[in-house]
């Protein structure tokens, strides 16, 4: 990558890029940003990285707080953060055990709020965006799907929050797709033996769209909450 690019494109920090929305998301911003892309399979982010036109991978364990800890080091400018990293989690609650309910809440929630507070001094400095790819089950619950929900029901506060705490100096974004046409609703839909078209589901582009739609609002205007739904929803 040139290094015009590197300073003169604002940049942005993409988890979960290696896959599903994150990739979608990475691939979209490519065209005007600089994207670190999030990953932790250091040959496929790397991959990615190579097919944008500014771009490096940017390789850690969400989990691993002293991981993250050592990535932001290599980390310089970010005017926004995406997190799009996360797990699926689902079962009758009577069957969850609590190891089940940290690994969830580890990723889902504790990394996204880690990561945002070390990346916030820089955040601020490029009165930047926080941006969280949320759900519509941050929204409603339903039978065995209590953990996952509860989960992103606990990322839309964590946005609420935020979004209050840093007004006039960080935008906040939480953005709650429907059904996505991704590996992750294939699982599900195997696992409630349902048939699968992924037309009843919407596309990765679709969404990286909406969120491309949030990060170039111009400021002083912020899509706080972004649902989006297949149209036939």
């Amino acid at each position: 990558m040139s290094t015009d690019s590197q300073t003169t494109r604002p940049v942005a920090l993409v988890t979960g890029a290696t896959r599903g929305i994150g990739q979608a998301i990475a691939k979209e911003l490519g065209s005007d940003h600089r994207v670190l892309v999030g990953g932790r399979d250091e040959a496929l982010a790397t991959e990615i990285a190579a097919s944008l036109p500014s771009a490096e991978a940017w390789v850690c364990d969400l989990t691993d707080g002293d991981d993250v800890a050592a990535a932001i080091e290599r980390v310089g400018r970010v005017d926004v953060v995406i997190h799009s990293a996360g797990v699926e989690g689902n079962g009758a609650i009577e069957t969850l055990e609590r190891q089940q309910w940290r690994d969830v809440f580890e990723l889902n929630v504790v990394a996204v709020a880690d990561l945002t507070r070390m990346l916030l001094p820089k955040l601020r400095e490029a009165r930047g965006m926080v941006l969280a790819i949320n759900s519509g089950s941050g929204f409603h619950a339903g039978a065995e799907w209590g953990l996952y929900s509860a989960s992103k029901f606990a990322l839309t506060a964590f946005t609420d929050a935020l979004r209050k705490e840093e007004a006039g100096r960080v935008r906040v974004v939480s953005v709650h797709p429907g059904r996505v046409d991704t590996a992750m609703q294939q699982r599900i839909q195997a696992g409630n033996d349902a048939d699968y078209n992924p037309n009843d589901h919407l596309r990765v582009a679709d969404v990286a769209l909406a969120v491309a739609a949030a990060v170039r609002m111009p400021r002083g205007a912020n899509l706080n909450t972004v649902t989006v739904n297949p149209d036939a929803a």
